[in-house]
């Protein structure tokens, strides 16, 4: 039998206790108690359980920790965390190490026959650990035993002190044999002395076959060796190249030449714009293939440098010190070249700074190198440059993005706005980062606040003086020259916005055509056209407050006077100066004071306390009862201002809108730092402007004077004109005649409106010839003309008279219409009848065959003036009267000039869609003519009396006026029903009523 272990006993042993204890059998002879033993042995030594798996272990662990801190129990928590840990980081016996899987495995059986360990009751018992036995043991004595040693000057100092001193010596004297320090005397007066500090300061490593620099024999000193060494023995081919030794410290001082803007190096090389690093180049402590990587890497920001300074060098015109953005030098540039423009000098400048004061840090590190005693490594001082490289990585990146890859030929304006947009984006995207990004925020937001002056101070000279200086065309909004400001069309075609595709990579030119908006929403679907995106949300303001400067300007009103009197005084700040101060009154504001902390802090407290009762009732709602998680919900919430009045109310809902989440920093400084500026300019131009239209021009009462003329609401006055020519008309005389026109109308107007009679007009046009068949296209020969002056034609234009006309004209057919059946006269019917019947008197069934037709064209009469009365109703009151009040009031509260154009124009459409002009509804007017036809025809025949009629005649009338009136409801009710033309509810009612009555 084989020999058994110690831990073999025990375990056969214990597992015949095991058998006894559960089956009670006390024979081990017995063939059952074999059967249990034998089936023990088994699963102990074949048993299909995995071992302990110690993450499950340790994640149990921590759950119960967290279990037990939840539910408040902390002195537990704690003590389990410290137990368990003292646990693992104990020796256990027959077992080597600690956190072993014994351990865990023990753990593992504890946690498997534990209840529930959060209700269970528990109160650590103090243990007692045994004091450690100092080592009493004169370990010196022992170890110095038959040795002299000469205690020195200080017999009282412990043997292991003078050996530590020893040690510390030793290790001196290593760093003294690796760092030579000799004192240099220069022979002065000499010729060649330059030469011998040369020679005996620094080996000359940059030339050829150098002479190797003296340097430790430590092995960690002779790293590369030892590499060489191993990979010659290994590789029967490896053949050794020639090498440049150089220092770590000449390494360092090398690459602060390069990050510095240094072309000339040893150890890096420049070629076509290229950084790279020699190849020969190794120090003696390191493998070339590690040194390599870490040149490499350095010169990839070396690169990067390079680029910037050589852009800096262009835009300045190769100066060493440029000057800020505006002075004469930063003109300067290159013979027989344009200067770059403004935009570009800015970003230059704002370089220009950053590496003034990135060059002061290089060479504080490089004094650093040569003065103080210290040992400097290269990876303590690519640590400590660490945030600046990365700085420099950034600006490298949107140099790239906005200037480097846009094409040579590209407008300076599209030039402009992708660079501003560039670093818009970059903030934005840094900026939702949150605090990991706070540095390269603050980078690039001080970058764009100097690149973005110029744009800021083309906005000011133009809101403020009116003047939009822009000579190197970078601005996206450009002057139109050929358009002067007295012209009609200055608000509509003076600017030009130009919209950036950067997609295609090429500019839009978008007219401004009076809306002020942002071009990119007439784009195409798939080319996203964007412009200078920090403008975006107040572009409309800037052009309205510009056109509306400039056009003050050459008002010679004393709202402009005004308006440039105020901007001079009390020194007025440009918008850039006023920017910056709000950027810095919003970031640096000033501190409380410890008494307000203080007030504060209870505040706060008694808040808290509020808060906490608040959430454990509506905790106790739920059958919720832990006061910890009450605290912590009150102080998640209590920044809240509102949350006390909403969580007390009953109904809980958590704001989550994606202005209070997501809006970001940076955009919030522009709209509180940056618009409220503009907006302010805006509101004051553009409500000096308005006030001198309406005050000084007149602007509402020409507006009054269309209405009154084209519309007819000075309905005693065109009564006047428009009866003499249907008067005319009825005599069957000669109506279309200018003078006669001129004279009727001069005469009208002047009696009640003198200084309108100057400017009112009318003109005869030449019409279709197929169109006069109708007797009622007879009028569209005429056309009412309203001389405007400037500016007020900026509203009042001629394409706003061709609408007002078409109205006018068809008023004019529905008042002739109206104005032919009320002028019919019964006895003018009767007469004619009376001559009739002297001729037949003895004919009884001629007679009621007249009458009967007499009362048949009474019926037709009272059939077309309802039909004409209510046509006319409709259009004088439910649309012109009502439709006028709402534009009245909708001038009263425009604030900017372009906003009251687009009021009136969309008057004008209103009221030409009501009164059915418009192409789509024009089978709806085609029939209201026939029927205003019909009543000019009905008209003549009842004037030339009876026997002028014929029953056929009578019978169509009859049967086209109710083919039309039949149509006309039918179409009307339709419309009405559908709810697309609401306004025609009241025509379409009246209407239906006639044709029921029919």
């Amino acid at each position: 039998m084989a020999h058994s272990t110690k831990f073999e006993k025990e375990t056969e042993r214990e597992t015949k206790n095991l058998i006894r204890c559960i089956t009670g059998i006390e024979d081990e002879d017995d063939q059952n108690y074999q059967m249990a033993l034998k089936f023990c042995w088994s699963n102990f030594r074949f048993h299909r359980f995995l071992d302990v798996d110690s993450h499950k272990v340790q994640r149990s662990i921590s759950g119960i920790y967290e279990k037990l801190m939840i539910h408040s129990d902390l002195s537990k928590a704690e003590s389990w965390r410290r137990l368990t840990e003292e646990f693992l980081s104990s020796p256990l016996p027959n077992t080597d190490g600690t956190k072993t899987d014994v351990h865990h495995s023990i753990l593992s059986l504890l946690l498997l026959l534990s209840g529930s360990p959060s209700n269970t009751n528990f109160t650590e018992r103090p243990r007692v650990k045994e004091a450690e036995k100092e080592d009493n043991f004169d370990w010196a004595k022992y170890l110095m035993e038959g040795e002299d040693i000469d205690n020195g000057p200080y017999p009282d100092t412990p043997v292991l002190h003078i050996w530590a001193l020893h040690i510390c010596f030793s290790t001196i004297m290593l760093f003294l044999n690796v760092m030579i320090i000799s004192v240099i005397v220069i022979p002065v007066g000499e010729p060649d002395a330059r030469a011998w500090l040369e020679q005996h300061v620094v080996t000359p490593y940059w030339v050829a076959h150098a002479p190797r620099f003296p340097h430790s024999l430590h092995l960690h000193s002779n790293l590369l060796n030892v590499w060489d060494q191993h990979l010659y023995n290994s590789d029967p081919l490896y053949l050794p190249e020639e090498k440049a030794f150089v220092t770590e410290t000449q390494v360092i001082r090398e690459t602060l030449w390069l990050l510095s803007g240094v072309k000339k190096h040893f150890i890096f090389q420049h070629h076509d714009g290229k950084v790279s690093v020699r190849n020969n180049v190794v120090v003696t402590h390191l493998t070339s293939n590690c040194l390599r990587s870490v040149l490499e890497h350095i010169a990839v920001y070396g690169q990067a440098v390079f680029r910037l300074q050589r852009f800096i060098d262009e835009v300045t015109g190769y100066s060493s010190e440029p000057s800020p953005p505006g002075s004469s030098s930063s003109h300067s540039s290159k013979k027989g070249s344009e200067p770059p423009f403004r935009t570009y000098q800015a970003f230059v400048w704002a370089l220009y700074k950053y590496f003034t004061s990135f060059k002061e840090e290089l060479t504080t590190i490089e004094k650093e190198l040569i003065c103080k005693d210290e040992t400097v490594t290269l990876s303590g001082v690519l640590e400590r440059l660490s945030p600046h490289l990365a700085q420099i990585k950034e600006l490298h990146k949107v140099f790239c993005t906005g200037v480097a890859e846009v094409p040579p030929e590209t407008p300076n304006v599209v030039r402009a706005s992708h660079l501003l947009n560039t670093l818009y984006k970059a903030i934005i995207e840094y900026d939702s980062v949150g605090e990991a990004s706070e540095q390269a925020v603050a980078l690039l937001f001080s970058l764009w606040t100097e690149t973005v002056r110029p744009y800021l101070e083309i906005v000011d000279e133009w809101i403020v003086h009116g003047h939009l200086f822009d000579p190197a065309k970078e601005f996206i909004i450009q002057r139109n020259k050929d358009v002067p400001v007295n012209h009609r069309d200055f608000w509509y075609a003076t600017y030009t916005l130009y919209s950036v595709s950067e997609t295609v990579e090429n500019d839009e030119k978008l007219n401004d055509a009076a809306s002020g908006s942002s071009g990119g929403d007439q784009g195409s679907s798939n080319r996203q056209l964007t412009m200078v995106s920090f403008l975006k949300p107040v572009l409309k303001q800037i052009i309205m407050a510009g056109k509306s400067m400039q056009l003050l300007k050459n008002l010679d009103c004393k709202e402009a006077e005004q308006s440039e009197r105020s901007s001079r005084d009390a020194e007025r700040k440009s918008l850039y100066t006023l920017f910056l101060e709000s950027v810095q009154s919003r970031l640096c504001r000033p501190e409380d004071s410890p008494s307000d902390t203080v007030s504060e802090q209870q505040a706060t407290k008694r808040s808290l306390i509020k808060m906490q009762s608040i959430v454990a009732q509506h905790l106790q709602i739920d059958d919720v009862h832990d006061p910890l998680l009450a605290i912590n919900f009150a102080r998640l919430y209590l920044e809240q201002s509102d949350f006390h009045e909403r969580f007390s109310g009953g109904d809980f809902i958590v704001d989550r809108s994606s202005q209070s989440v997501t809006c970001q920093t940076f955009e919030l400084t522009l709209r509180s730092c940056l618009y409220p500026h503009i907006e302010r300019r805006y509101i004051e131009c553009c409500g000096n402007l308005m006030k001198t239209l309406k005050k000084d021009y007149k602007l509402l009462e020409y507006l009054q004077a269309m209405r009154n003329y084209f519309l007819l609401e000075a309905g005693d006055t065109m009564y006047d004109f428009y009866t003499a020519i249907f008067d005319k008309v009825l005599e069957k005389e000669s109506w279309q005649q200018l003078s006669f026109l001129n004279v009727q109308l001069q005469e009208a107007v002047g009696q009640r409106y003198p200084e309108d009679s100057s400017r009112l007009s009318i003109f005869l046009e030449t019409i279709d010839p197929a169109r006069k068949k109708q007797p009622v296209n007879n009028l569209d020969v005429l056309t009412l003309s309203y001389k405007v002056p400037w500016p007020v034609d900026i509203v009042i234009s001629s394409e706003c008279q061709k609408i007002y006309n078409q109205v006018f004209l068809l008023l004019l057919q529905i008042k002739w219409a109206k104005y032919s059946l009320d002028t019919l006269r019964f006895n003018d019917l009767t007469e004619a009848t009376k001559k009739l019947e002297g001729g037949v008197a003895e004919e009884v069934t001629v007679k009621e065959t007249i009458n009967q037709q007499i009362h048949r064209m009474c019926l037709l009469r009272v059939k077309l003036m309802h039909f004409v009365n209510s046509l006319h109703n409709y259009i004088m009151t439910r649309i012109l009267h009502s439709t006028g009040l709402e534009f009245q009031h909708q001038v009263q509260e425009a604030k900017d000039l372009d906003q009251l154009i687009k009021i009136h124009y969309r008057y004008l459409s209103t009221i030409h869609d009501r009164c059915l002009l418009r192409e789509k509804v024009s089978f709806v007017k085609e029939a209201i003519m026939k029927v205003l036809n019909l009543v000019l025809i009905f008209s003549d025949r009842w004037q030339a009396g009876f026997g002028a009629w014929k029953i056929e005649s009578i019978d169509k009338m009859e049967s086209d006026f109710k083919n039309c009136h039949m149509f006309l409801v039918t179409i009307l009710n339709k419309a009405v029903c559908r709810g697309s033309f609401p306004h025609l509810e009241s025509l379409a009612l009246s209407l239906m009523a006639g044709f029921e009555q029919c």
